[in-house]
């Protein structure tokens, strides 16, 4: 028999009335209920026609930008690589036409010089043995006619035969040939027929400046198909530039071509068409277009590497921002509004970039509204 204490069984009944209490007050606690998420709305619908419906209240409509397209006056622009080259009938390769040593430069590198000026003087044993062909051959030459006069008065007077005249004659003749071939080559060296001496000064044949000097004061010269110096008019020097096949539509005669050359970067200067090609080139499918440039300030070197610019006739094109193309697949692009926040993707097909602009050759007419920033957000 277990018998139970005053103090034990008031504790018992503490802990029961605790749970009690405990229990219903878990019971009255109300229950938070969970709050379902607030759906965000559908920035963009794609239709069954295949337009695309963007919501009133999307945040797409504060960053589509739309425009009409309008239809600019624009000119195809052509480049084309090339090289700046001197004029080639103003530039001259000084070769004399005979041997000798050369006993004086009067033109140094650099120089400039005035047509029938002299640029060096040789000392030719060929120029002595020339003007000695042609004092004989007048020497020849007076013998001869003397001779003709005098057969000429026997004949009349019928003391000498015909046949001693016509041989006069016929020698009279020779002599003159043959004096005028020693005078003819004289005039070919630049030599006058009254001098007698060794000395061949040779002139420049047109006003320029020495670009290139080969010869040395006191070398002898026996290369008469080499250059002793070169002078050149440098005043105006051509754009030698390769213009493709495609492109030559674009350039004519007499147009102006932008220039510029690696030498000068961000400048550009300005020319004259002065010849196209009449000849394509197979292998590269290029022709030859030479630009006349203005150069007395003497900007332009012979061999700097250039680039030429050609622009073609005006004409009327649509272009819109290049933002506004969209490519898709094998398929370009443009998203056209048919109404406010309903768009329709229509392809087109493009052309040559201007700038920032893009020209569409077809699928879009002037007065059109289309999107031309952030279109590619109603693709997503």
């Amino acid at each position: 028999m277990n018998t139970t204490t005053p103090n034990t069984l008031g504790a018992c009944c503490a802990l029961a009335v605790a749970l009690s209490c405990s229990a219903l007050a878990g019971c009255a606690r109300p229950t938070a209920a969970a709050t379902p998420p607030a759906e965000s709305p559908v920035q963009a619908r794609h239709l069954d026609d295949g337009s695309i419906a963007v919501d009133k209240m999307s945040p797409l409509r504060q960053r589509l930008q739309v425009a009409a397209v309008l239809e600019q006056d624009i000119a195809t622009q052509t480049d084309a690589p090339g090289s700046i080259e001197a004029m080639p009938e103003k530039l001259v390769k000084i070769t004399p036409p005979l041997a000798g040593r050369i006993t004086r430069l009067q033109r140094a590198l650099g120089d400039s010089v005035k047509a029938g000026e002299p640029l060096f003087t040789l000392d030719s044993a060929e120029l002595s043995a020339a003007y000695a062909d042609d004092s004989k051959a007048r020497s020849a030459l007076l013998q001869a006619r003397q001779e003709l006069e005098r057969q000429k008065t026997l004949f009349e007077a019928e003391i000498a035969a015909r046949k001693e005249y016509e041989s006069a004659q016929a020698a009279f003749a020779q002599a003159n040939s043959d004096a005028q071939a020693s005078a003819d080559k004289l005039a070919q060296y630049g030599a006058s027929a009254r001098a007698s001496r060794r000395d061949y000064v040779l002139r420049s044949p047109i006003a320029g400046t020495v670009i290139a000097m080969d010869g040395a004061q006191g070398g002898y010269w026996n290369d008469i198909n080499a250059p002793v110096m070169t002078v050149a008019d440098l005043s105006t020097v051509w754009l030698s530039a390769n213009v493709a096949e495609k492109d030559l539509a674009q350039v004519a005669v007499g147009q102006t071509a932008r220039i510029s050359v690696d030498a000068w970067p961000g400048k550009h200067f300005e020319g004259k068409v002065a010849y196209v090609g009449a000849v394509l080139d197979a292998e590269t499918r290029t022709v030859k277009v030479r630009v006349a440039i203005d150069n007395r300030a003497g900007t332009f070197k012979p061999g700097m590497f250039a680039h030429a610019g050609f622009a073609g006739a005006s004409r009327r094109a649509i272009l819109v921002p290049a933002s506004a193309v969209l490519q898709s697949g094998l398929s370009t692009r443009v998203m056209v509004e048919r109404s406010p926040l309903l768009f329709t993707p229509r392809t087109v097909e493009v052309g040559a970039s201007h700038g920032g602009q893009v020209e569409i050759l077809a699928g879009l007419k002037a007065g059109e509204r289309i999107v031309v920033k952030e279109g590619v957000l109603l693709n997503d």
